[in-house]
């Protein structure tokens, strides 16, 4: 069964498409992905959790807002080094460009290795955000956020 709704906050209605099952979803494809699509609250139920289903770009869009780089760089002895805080990751190059380069792809191992074993260890939970920011966004997207750091 699914439902259209509108919630009401503080005098705003705000349509919500919500799919109490994954079977119910799976039978509405079109509507959950054309509601996402059109920036809609989209949600479905499986057992006892729910899941929203976004637009990739509006997500990705949102998270390069709302999560800061904090990029640093540094340039001693001929090389320029980079670094996120508080992410195990960091590139050295002759060049500046070419270390951003290489934080790129440090970002992208880090982002595998945590869906692969890091997203259960505590020290590493909390970057769900960065690591969905990394996995929908292209190599420019990544330096145009790292630069804007």
């Amino acid at each position: 069964m699914y439902s259209v709704y509108s919630t009401y906050d503080e005098g705003t209605a705000m349509d919500v498409l919500h799919y109490a099952s994954a079977s119910d979803a799976r039978a509405h494809l079109k509507d959950l992905l054309d509601a996402a699509h059109g920036g809609r609250v989209a949600t479905v139920d499986r057992d006892s959790e729910r899941v929203a289903v976004v637009d990739a770009t509006r997500l990705r869009d949102a998270l390069a807002a709302l999560t800061d780089a904090r990029a640093e760089v540094l340039f001693e002895e001929g090389e320029w080094a980079a670094f996120l805080p508080g992410l195990p990751v960091h590139a050295v190059s002759n060049t500046l460009d070419g270390a951003v380069d290489e934080l790129i792809i440090g970002l992208r191992q880090y982002a595998f290795d945590w869906t692969a074993r890091l997203r259960s260890a505590p020290n590493h939970t909390e970057n769900w955000g960065v690591v969905q920011l990394i996995g929908l966004s292209t190599d420019a997207q990544l330096r145009d956020w790292i630069n804007a750091a």
